[in-house]
């Protein structure tokens, strides 16, 4: 096969075979705006072993990068680490080409793999902590449950002190770069941090319990490769300390401000709030549905200490983008937050009461009474709400 797709080298034994998608914007709700990676990777074994596939479009790209390195013919073992599909998108094309002596996927990711595809050989289920010889190395794998489908493990080379993590520990971005060091750091930060939040934030407190499982288990990494963005061989702890301080979820004096406006009163309340917040010595993001995504709203909350929502009322209800962005927050589960309800309306202000009692589902704590203003706000009713700001600020700062 002329390969136009070269594989990337990552050690004498392991090489990054994946492909890169330029121009993905949106993964199932999260607003991707530099697309992304889906990566697999070979492991040049005496059991040549590939480790994930790709989203099925750019089965033709990971081929050829195989190629590059050695006939795909010779894999003999294929690691599902994560059945979903920008993962196993095209395991079972690549099956029928390559023919491998097995496929190995965790219990729960040999039975999901069955749902979703036919198959013409068995998946053969591991076990947590199970080891695999690739004759001259070694995988061992971790089972890491609901991180972040039930399916989900990592797959450890042991030889190599290499992680190979899934989901976990990546971002989407798709780059000309392979590795950490070769990115900004401020870029790899803010990309890891959106990626959490909108992928893994619900599942913190699973984290955590992961993070000191992996440290009580000895385990050492050289190079942890997940399956989207690059490949850290250079500052692994980084990425790990970030994970361990957002599983946390401890708030900060940051609130987050969000709103959705017809005709400006709203947004002239929560220009109030905002206020308030400062003059309280909060610091706050200001946010109009109109003009923001709802996976930046929840980016924000990855490190605040409040969420105050506002909307004017249509057709008895709130805004639609505000009840898109209140939905997919609250399946996000973001965690010990304070907050806030406040809007306008014209004849009935449903909307106001529908973000408090949504607020009240996601366990947020909320202060004070929900500040309601009728067609337009009046003075009064915009001290009360920099009042409000600065009683948020005061709480968040104590």
């Amino acid at each position: 096969m002329n390969s136009v797709y070269n594989a990337v080298k990552i050690t004498d034994k392991v090489y990054w075979v994946g492909a890169v998608d330029w121009n993905l914007r949106d993964f199932h709700g999260y607003t991707t705006r530099k697309g992304s990676t889906y990566n697999a990777y070979l492991i040049v074994a005496d059991k040549i072993t590939l480790i994930d596939t790709v989203k099925a479009p750019f089965k033709e790209e990971m081929m050829q990068r195989i190629a590059s390195v050695i006939d795909p013919q010779k894999i003999a073992y294929i690691v599902s680490n994560h059945s979903e599909m920008d993962h196993s998108g095209c395991l079972s094309e690549t099956m029928d080409a390559v023919k491998p002596e097995k496929v190995f996927a965790s219990a729960i990711g040999a039975k999901t793999l069955r749902e979703h595809f036919s198959f013409n050989q068995e998946i053969t289920p591991v076990k947590d902590g199970e080891q695999l010889s690739l004759g001259d190395m070694t995988l061992q794998f971790m089972e890491t449950r609901m991180l972040h489908w039930p399916d989900s493990m990592f797959s450890y080379l042991m030889e190599e002190e290499l992680l190979f993590s899934q989901d976990a520990f990546g971002m989407h971005l798709a780059s000309a770069k392979r590795f950490d060091d070769e990115i900004d750091p401020a870029v790899l930060h803010f990309e890891a941090g959106y990626y959490y939040a909108n992928i893994l934030l619900p599942y913190s407190a699973l984290i955590a319990k992961l993070i000191g499982k992996v440290a009580a288990s000895g385990l050492t990494f050289k190079i942890i490769a997940p399956d989207h963005g690059p490949i850290w061989r250079t500052d692994k702890k980084s990425i790990i300390d970030w994970y361990a301080k957002w599983a946390a979820q401890k708030p900060t004096a940051k609130a987050v401000v969000t709103y959705g406006t017809m005709w400006k009163s709203t947004e002239k309340m929560a220009g109030a709030i905002c206020e308030g917040l400062s003059a309280g010595g909060a610091s706050y993001v200001l946010l109009n549905m109109e003009a923001s995504y709802r996976s930046d709203i929840i980016y924000e909350l990855l490190e605040a200490g409040a969420l105050i929502v506002g909307s004017a009322t249509l057709n008895n209800n709130m805004l639609p983008k505000v009840a898109d962005v209140m939905t997919y927050v609250k399946g996000l589960k973001p965690q010990n937050l304070i907050g806030a309800a406040f809007g306008s309306y014209g004849w009935s202000g449903e909307a106001i009461r529908q973000i408090q009692d949504t607020l009240t589902e996601m366990k947020v704590e909320l202060v004070g009474e929900a500040i309601r203003a009728k067609n337009v706000p009046t003075p009064d009713i915009l001290a009360q709400c920099r009042d409000l700001g600065k009683t948020i600020a005061a709480r968040l700062k104590g």
